[in-house]
């Protein structure tokens, strides 16, 4: 391809070494120092529609994880398949156009979308970005409450889980992206809610922080049955799944007739050669339970619904955020597995750059 002119640059990238079997390990990551021209090369025809961006934020998300495991479904499931050894890893960020030969984007554009873990991201499908219009609020929001965790949790619970005033909520992993914004989405429907987290830390932040009802810590439950009918004793109407396995296992025996489960995510079972099963399925039966699996791409079409719901909220300070940032993206890789063994208080950025 031809060049159409530009400053030639470094260009780190975070690389994945090969696919990885159990918990990820900073070491399946390499960082990689490469240089990339700050122009959109020519297409062949001269025509090609391409986006030249400046990486500001990456986001850090659980569904990461299957993406590092080569998987048989991956020809079949394009939306979910897997990173490619000896390439940049990839994932949801916020970023500036630097060229553009698409009409729709122009130098020094913000937006977020799917971009590589790298300084520099030539994205050949600019149609997947989002142009961001309000930058009122800060620009990392849009790797979370602004972007595809907010879309997963607005979506989820209006949509999936049809709340009504009064309804008993319960929300695994509820400190994460999505499990804050679920929480204080079903407070504002005028709900009961609890939440669990892995540690008294989050616990605190669930309750005096995202104004959660009551919380827990998972860890210390010997007994998470007993636990659930402490905080729940006359059942739950609406769980948000973020967890899976023994967690989901236990809600269901717990749920209420007409309850209704909202499948986002089951990080429990990442990791595991051999996915656990859940046994309590019965209950779906006789209590009348609808579980539903969802992905937020299925609702970008509708994402200024979500703008025009959330933002006023935010401006009068009526849905607060927890962002835990790392600096740098040579922190990428341990910020990322660090996902998998609780270390993030909210949700989990990379910053690159703030300009």
């Amino acid at each position: 391809m031809a060049a159409r002119g530009g400053e030639n640059v470094r260009n780190k990238k975070v690389i994945l070494k090969d696919y990885v079997t159990g918990f990820p390990k900073e070491s399946d990551m390499s960082i990689t120092t490469g240089s990339v021209q700050l122009a959109v090369p020519e297409g062949d025809d001269g025509n090609a529609a391409t986006v030249l961006v400046k990486n500001l934020y990456l986001s850090c998300d659980p569904y990461m994880r299957p993406r590092m495991t080569r998987r048989p479904s991956d020809d079949d499931d394009p939306e979910f398949f897997s990173f490619v050894p000896g390439s940049p890893i990839f994932g949801f960020g916020v970023a500036k156009v630097v060229d553009s030969t698409h009409p729709d984007f122009k130098k020094g554009d913000l937006v977020w979308g799917i971009t590589k873990w790298e300084e520099y991201t030539l994205v050949t499908k600019p149609e997947s970005l989002f142009k961001i219009q309000h930058t009122d609020i800060p620009l990392s929001y849009y790797t979370g409450l602004l972007g595809m965790p907010g879309i997963t949790a607005y979506f989820g619970f209006y949509d999936i889980c049809s709340p009504k005033q009064g309804e008993r909520v319960f929300i695994s992993a509820a400190s994460g992206a999505v499990g804050q914004l679920v929480g204080q989405f079903a407070k504002l429907a005028g709900c009961y809610v609890v939440g669990c987290a892995g540690s008294k830390e989050k616990v605190e932040l669930l309750k005096k922080k995202f104004g959660f009802d009551n919380a827990f810590n998972y860890k210390e439950e010997p007994d998470l049955d007993a636990a659930l009918k402490r905080y729940f004793p006359e059942g739950i109407d609406i769980y948000f799944e973020n967890v899976g396995g023994k967690m989901l296992d236990v809600v269901l025996l717990n749920m209420r007739v007409h309850g209704r489960i909202a499948g986002c995510g089951m990080i429990s079972q990442y990791n595991l050669e051999n996915p656990e099963g859940v046994h309590n399925l019965l209950t779906i039966i006789y209590k009348r339970v609808r579980l539903e699996g969802f992905v937020a791409f299925d609702y970008f079409p509708q994402y200024t619904k979500y703008l025009d719901f959330v933002l006023p909220y935010i401006r009068e300070g009526k849905i607060v955020y927890v962002e835990d940032v790392a600096e740098g993206l040579e922190s990428g890789p341990a910020a990322l597995v660090g996902l998998f063994r609780g270390r993030n208080v909210g949700k989990q950025v990379v910053a690159i750059a703030r300009e």
